[in-house]
């Protein structure tokens, strides 16, 4: 019986996993492909060149209204990023850490480009472009401004209005100053700075000339046209989100809307104290970032109609009284940038930002996500090599469990030392399994063996393996992180493959077998093969099923993880597979001090010592 239990609880575990596989990265990678063809039309029609839509306020008090389609100039079909972007006047941004321009006309900022991070790996490759113009193919930008309630008359600042700019380029540490004057006795002024990282800090100006009082509601809004390119796996959220507090003591609490949820419900509304709200990429963000004590009404909405449709995030604040003569000003904060996890740890504690931290998603259990990420890179910054923090963070993992991995390898050995007996047993009662299966209890009780023990190592294996894969996938840390040899990359499966003798042959892969491709999963590395070989030599020193199907099922689980995690992240692969050495090393270390052979049964010498 309870060697049915095991094979049980094998194959559980098999089937998770494969059935994890099927339904955390097939199926959703089919629906990526889909976004992606959807993305790629969205780049060749003609979408409005001006799709945000500013919250206003309703009666006295701010509120909320639908987003209404704003027309706009057309895009040229196939119309470059570059040339949108020089057919309007702009501000230079010269950071240390993003590079890009605001435009002058909207004063918004739309062009931001990350020097630091590149597509890909190859030597000619782009840097990420995270920001666009409205007009270019995937817009993606930033507005800030003022609405006024209904009824006044006031001329406002737009999308379409002709900034002033007191200098030709932002740098970290100075002050670029917007300002436009309504023909009406008021003045608006927009004063941007940036860090050496990827936060700016914007602040609204008003100077009432008018010669009556004005109340004004500030505004700051992402827009995003189309529908953005995503990984699509459960395991990772990428789309709108944000914090929000219904008080100011309180830490705030995080909401996700999917973006196939937003086109259908329109908009999510959220009352707030302070709080944040932005889009969540894999690796990017951007979050707009009111004041700590601000009042704001926050959303997310969705226009228009694919592959021409658009998502909205804003806040709008309450009112600020400008009296006449007087003068008035609303700050706030926008993230652009790549998601370190220091970094975004630091604004937090600096900006009083609530629970920014939560803008990398960590998953359901943080609580061991986050310490496999730290240890990992503060061994990193010992060692020079991600992969080798990696690595010796799985002899540090190995040597927490010691006490109880070894107790479950001993019992494994003593279950191995047995076999013989087993095996004389099997033969003695034939099909009589039941008179079998208790003469083997008694040999378990009076031996002291506990067979079920046998299979701690693999639970235990199960939440690292998990923690490692969610860190991997998810931190901007990892990503394009190098190991030795041909692993360039530790976030992307193992390059090579068998099909060209793992580059040997004068030919690439077929690209039905690459990355991406229908038939990647039989396109095996070099390192999925070692993981496959290291984990049946791992099975091979575990006592054997006293069922002859059984063995052979146990047999095949080594075939089946090498083919399934073939196509994950070649650092996972690297783990399991040095796991798996270490546990042969510690399992036949405790098998000789326990007397027993490598290839089972008693041994006579190691017993003597």
């Amino acid at each position: 019986m309870s060697d049915q239990k095991n094979l049980i609880i094998a194959i559980a575990l098999s089937l998770a996993i494969m059935l994890g596989f099927q339904f955390f990265v097939d199926a959703p990678r089919q629906e990526r492909m889909r976004a992606e063809q959807a993305a790629q039309k969205a780049a060749q029609v003609t979408t409005p060149a001006d799709g945000s839509s500013a919250p206003t306020a309703a009666g006295q008090t701010p509120g909320l209204s639908a987003m209404p389609n704003v027309p706009g100039a057309p895009v040229v079909p196939g119309a470059a990023r570059e040339a949108v972007v020089t057919q309007t006047p702009r501000v230079v941004i010269d950071g240390k850490r993003l590079r890009g321009s605001i435009n002058l006309v909207g004063g918004r900022i739309d062009d931001v480009v990350l020097p630091d991070y590149k597509e890909t790996l190859a030597p000619d490759s782009p840097a990420i472009t995270l920001l666009s113009p409205a007009g270019s193919p995937h817009a993606y930008y930033a507005e800030f401004g003022w609405t006024a309630a209904p009824g006044d008359t006031t001329k406002l600042p737009g999308g379409q209005t002709r900034w002033s700019a007191d200098r030709e380029v932002l740098k970290p540490g100075e002050t670029l100053t917007l300002r436009w004057d309504n023909g009406e006795g008021v003045v608006f002024t927009r004063a941007i700075s940036l860090d050496d990282n990827f936060m700016f800090n914007v602040v609204q100006g008003v100077e009432n000339n008018a010669g009556k009082p004005l109340t004004l509601f500030p505004y700051a809004l992402l827009s995003r046209h189309g529908l953005p390119k995503t990984d699509g796996l459960y395991i990772l959220y990428e789309g709108p989100l944000g914090v929000f507090r219904p008080k100011a003591d309180e830490k705030g609490t995080m909401k996700e809307v999917p973006y196939g949820d937003l086109a259908k419900d329109k908009t999510s509304e959220f009352d707030s104290v302070g709080g944040w709200v932005g889009f969540t990429d894999k690796y990017w963000l951007t979050a707009l970032v009111p004041g700590v004590e601000q009042n704001v009404k926050a959303r997310f909405t969705h226009a228009g109609t694919a592959p021409a449709e658009r998502f909205q995030v804003d806040w709008l604040g309450g009112g600020v009284a400008v009296p006449a003569g007087g003068k008035a000003a609303s700050s706030s904060l926008l993230f652009v940038g790549a998601k370190q996890t220091e970094l975004i740890n630091r604004y937090e504690e600096r900006h009083q930002i609530p629970r920014f931290d939560l803008a990398i998603d960590w998953g359901w259990f943080p609580y061991l996500t986050k310490p496999m990420f730290f240890g990992i890179h503060w061994l990193y910054g010992a060692v020079g090599n991600i992969g080798i923090a990696m690595l010796i963070l799985t002899v540090v993992v190995k040597l927490l469990f010691f006490p109880l991995a070894y107790k479950s390898y001993v019992a494994m050995s003593a279950m191995k030392k047995l076999q013989p007996e087993m095996q004389r047993l099997r033969e003695r009662h034939g099909e009589n399994r039941e008179a079998m299966q208790k003469e083997l209890m008694e040999l378990y009780k009076k031996e002291k063996v506990n067979p079920a023990a046998g299979c701690l190592p693999i639970l235990l294996q199960i939440p690292v393996f998990f923690a490692l894969y969610k860190v991997l996938y998810i931190t901007i840390e990892m990503r394009h992180a190098p190991f030795y040899g041909w692993i360039h990359d530790l976030s992307a499966p193992d390059p090579t493959s068998w099909i060209n003798l793992f580059g040997l042959l004068p030919y690439d892969i077929p690209a039905i077998f690459a990355v991406g491709g229908l038939l990647h999963i039989l396109s095996l590395g070099i390192w999925p093969i070692i993981m496959g070989v290291t984990m049946a030599l791992q099975m091979r020193l575990n006592p054997q099923p006293p069922d002859p199907v059984q063995q052979k099922i146990f047999a095949l689980m080594p075939v089946v993880f090498t083919f399934m995690l073939g196509s994950f992240a070649s650092g996972l692969v690297i783990y399991w597979s040095w796991n798996n050495l270490l546990s042969i090393v510690q399992q036949i270390i405790i098998m000789r001090r326990m007397g027993v052979k490598i290839g089972g049964g008693a041994d006579p010498e190691a017993a003597k010592k």
